[in-house]
């Protein structure tokens, strides 16, 4: 008496899936009761339904992570790097020169690239770009003539201060709910055509 393996379900590319209680070709085996085929998949929306290119997605990337706070820092370390190759005559190195000066700005750069790809590390970034922020003052040109360092501390204090997953404003909510009303009159329109 021979024994029915069964064979495992759509796990090849070319690989048909059966029902379950079907036997396997060639094993002599009479097939188990009927089951009914499976549901056709939904129906794909049209496309006018679908999301612009550029809206929700960068939106809701942007909306993921402290992306103003890491903006800030970035930019406030490539103010201070610029200041410190600006072609000016007089240029300010008060302290410690050479490596610290370009090390600082470097760092910050750094700080706020990571703030905006690895948000989950957000307060130590947030921490440490705060602390480049303020050594630029002794390292850098004064922290970039004043604006690097500027735009250091305030992109790391938000950054700080940033919290994932709170609930929108009331303001905030109800633009959220008239634009989903809008899109599911324009789809019940669409459909009714």
């Amino acid at each position: 008496m021979t024994e029915s393996v069964p064979e495992p379900t759509g796990t090849g590319e070319g690989d048909v899936p059966r029902p379950e209680g079907v036997a396997a070709e060639g094993t002599g085996a009479a097939p188990a009761a009927a089951t009914p085929a499976p549901a056709a998949p939904a129906a794909v929306a049209p496309a006018s339904e679908a999301a612009p290119a550029g809206g929700p997605v960068r939106r809701d990337w942007r909306g993921g992570r402290p992306f103003w706070g890491g903006l800030l820092v970035t930019l406030g370390g490539a103010e201070i790097l610029f200041t410190l190759w600006a072609p000016l005559p007089v240029l300010l190195h008060i302290g410690m020169a050479g490596l610290a000066g370009y090390l600082v700005p470097v760092v910050m750069v750094l700080c706020g690239l990571l703030i905006l790809f690895n948000p989950a590390q957000r307060l130590f970034y947030s921490v440490l770009a705060v602390l480049a922020s303020l050594a630029s003052w002794v390292t850098s040109n004064l922290g970039g003539f004043l604006m690097g360092m500027l735009l250091g501390v305030v992109g790391a204090c938000l950054t700080f201060g940033w919290l994932p997953d709170q609930p929108l404003r009331r303001g905030r909510q109800r633009r959220e709910d008239r634009r989903a009303e809008r899109r599911a009159a324009a789809g019940a329109g669409a459909a009714g055509v």
